[in-house]
């Protein structure tokens, strides 16, 4: 096997020990507390090189938020919280803390402070629904809810450092507007040419060339067998040990959508000095106190007043890792935890429980790969791999990493196994939307690396990456949840991520 994909498969193992058992979107309701809170529940992280003609100098974050959305969740569909705090931090010096933080806070407002109202009997009385008549344009007339938004940018500490206003490029306004979910082709008949008047050109401090932004209800990219994953992995084992049946069952969420925060930004503008490889996470904040006001006032869009100091309660770096690496016990702790902090939570990477769990899902006694501690997962979950996305400095903690000297690749030519597959731009230097991180991860965590790699430890894994620990040895490189990712439907062009599904068609 190539070096690629033994160095592919390692980042994987470890950030997604995860992905093998879980996989919904990276982090659909992944913990106790976030699944009370579904606005601030961040599903997917990508960090990738973009791929669109001649945008080749800049890089993508993407964040996405609200798991798991119905397309046809009316009246009042899926806006942002405005009393949250969304942010997309990225580190450039490998130390395991924020160098520059991208901050979104929303508003969302009713037409003419109240609503519409309609004249019934004399009496003006505001209508239930948030349209009143068909929708094409930025602020179109007929929508009855406003939804806009702010983007700031923080050098040094996400809290403490100095703040910037994102701007729009075009006007130098510093509010932008978000389109209205896909409520219908009744409503609003070509949703892809309204959302695309929602992509904004804008000026980020400090940048020579502008970036792009937008913000809004996108199809779910992701591809998944959920439901047999959860269900003690209710699959064949004939099927799953074969690629050849890598496509053999339909996309679970192939029918939701969710929230995207997109960022372009000049790569120049993310890393610092000669270092070429940034870390990128999202997180979501509410105030540490909330009031809720038993008598709320007409025309107000929330009923709860907040206060106290920002507390962090949705994290998201590496797909799938509070799904199935983090304890029951601490998932709620991971979620308001730091990078740097990341040590606490090193036994769940050295002695994994996931390959345990599948022995018993699978009714295959003793195919748990035995190397412990697994220092080829550690390497990769806290690190980066070398030579592929490792910082030359580097403090371990779990997010994604990007080397962004490796040129991007086409969509029409991307493996959807990323480095495994060959594809040195692909999952996991980075993450594209296109790559399948489930397949990938499930062979490494269950000894795929170790396989690959052989006995020369030529990846500096650790002595207890041995081939003659993976009970399933070969099988191990063969394993998928049988859904295949490149069905997955994407653009060519940023926001990356495809038109979302209407109410209705």
């Amino acid at each position: 096997m190539r070096p690629s994909l033994f160095k592919t498969t390692p980042l994987l193992a470890a950030a997604l020990l995860a992905v093998c058992g879980s996989v919904g979107a990276s982090s659909h309701r992944e913990a106790p507390f976030i699944t009370t809170s579904p606005k601030v529940d961040g599903t997917d992280f990508y960090m990738f090189r973009s791929y669109e003609a001649g945008r080749a100098d800049y890089t993508t974050l993407i964040a996405n938020y609200q798991p798991l959305q119905d397309a046809y969740g009316g009246p009042n569909y899926f806006s942002m919280d405005p009393n949250a705090l969304y942010e997309i931090h990225i580190d450039n010096n490998g130390d395991a803390r924020e160098d520059i933080t991208f901050q979104f806070r929303f508003r969302n407002a009713l037409r003419d402070g109240g609503g519409k109202t309609l004249a019934v009997d004399n009496q003006n009385v505001a209508i239930p629904l948030i349209q009143f008549g068909q929708v094409a344009n930025v602020r179109d007339a007929n929508l009855n809810l406003s939804e806009s938004f702010t983007v700031t940018m923080v050098r040094g500490d996400r809290r403490s450092g100095r703040a910037y206003a994102v701007s729009n490029a075009t006007n130098g306004a510093t509010s932008f507007d978000k389109p209205v979910d896909n409520i219908g082709v009744k409503t609003i008949p070509n949703y892809a040419a309204y959302a695309a008047q929602h992509v904004y050109s804008i000026n980020i401090p400090g940048c020579s060339t502008p970036g792009k932004v937008f913000v809004g209800q996108r199809k779910d990219p992701f591809a998944v067998n959920l439901g047999a994953i959860f269900d003690l992995v209710n699959a064949p084992v004939a099927v799953i040990t074969d690629r050849a049946n890598a496509g053999a069952a339909p996309n679970t969420i192939d029918d939701k959508n969710i929230t995207s925060l997109a960022l372009e930004v000049p790569t120049s503008c993310l890393t610092a000095g000669t270092e070429p490889v940034i870390g990128g996470w999202t997180t979501a904040s509410l105030r540490q106190a909330r009031l809720l006001d038993p008598s709320p006032k007409a025309g107000h869009q929330t009923t709860e007043k907040t206060g106290g100091a920002w507390t962090q309660v949705s994290r998201l770096g590496m797909p799938l890792v509070n799904e199935v690496v983090i304890g029951l016990r601490d998932k709620d702790r991971f979620n308001s935890a730091k990078p740097k902090d990341d040590s606490q939570f090193a036994s769940y990477v050295t002695n994994p429980t996931l390959p345990k769990l599948l022995e018993i899902a699978l009714g295959l006694p003793n195919i748990a790969p035995t190397n412990y501690p697994r220092t080829d997962l550690v390497t990769a979950f806290l690190t980066g791999i070398s030579g592929v996305n490792q910082p030359r400095n580097v403090v371990g903690a779990e997010m994604l990493r990007l080397n962004t000297t490796t040129a991007p690749v086409p969509l029409a030519s991307q493996n959807t196994l990323g480095v495994v597959g060959g594809d040195l731009a692909g999952f996991p230097n980075g993450r594209r939307p296109n790559d399948d991180v489930v397949d990938v991860s499930l062979v490494a965590v269950m000894g795929g690396l170790c396989v690959a790699n052989g006995d020369t430890n030529s990846l500096g894994l650790g002595t207890a990456c041995r081939p003659s620990a993976v009970p399933l040895g070969a099988t191990s490189l063969q394993l998928h949840d049988a859904v295949d990712q490149s069905r997955a439907p994407l653009l060519n062009t940023f926001p990356y991520l495809f038109t979302p599904i209407g109410g209705t068609q």
